[in-house]
């Protein structure tokens, strides 16, 4: 078993998709159209879904914002360095919300960010080995 996905619903769909491209670096996989349900569905991430987990950023269509709600925490992701990654999204126009340092009663060095909509994106700081 393994994770699949993560599904956000989100109001402006090209909105989103840029943000998550060009800012967090993602690739949009595969895209769906529901016509009849009235929504479309994208799939993004670092890897082919047959190798990662993905966001599913899903889009109603006669929707143009959600609440937050109390129950979602956060999109993580692995960047080697959480205060470059930090620099890069504030360079693209995006919205750091906690600046890289150490987590609470921890040492892991995490950083967050936020998406067009305010969902959060934690930015985890992992060092790995180089593989010759």
């Amino acid at each position: 078993m393994r994770i699949l996905h993560t599904m956000l619903r989100v109001g402006h769909l090209e909105r989103s998709i840029a943000f998550y491209r060009d800012v967090l670096g993602m690739q949009e996989w595969r895209r769906r159209d529901y016509p009849e349900g009235r929504f479309t569905l994208v799939f993004m991430g670092y890897q082919p879904e047959q190798e990662g987990a993905v966001l599913e950023l899903t889009h109603n269509w006669d929707t143009q914002q959600y609440d937050l709600g109390n129950g979602y925490g956060h999109i993580a992701v692995e960047v080697p360095n959480a205060a470059a990654a930090c620099q890069a999204v504030r360079e693209k126009g995006g919205k750091v919300t906690r600046e890289a340092g150490p987590m609470k009663h921890g040492n892991t060095i995490i950083a967050f960010v936020e998406d067009p909509d305010g969902y959060k994106i934690e930015f985890i700081e992992r060092h790995r080995p180089e593989i010759h």
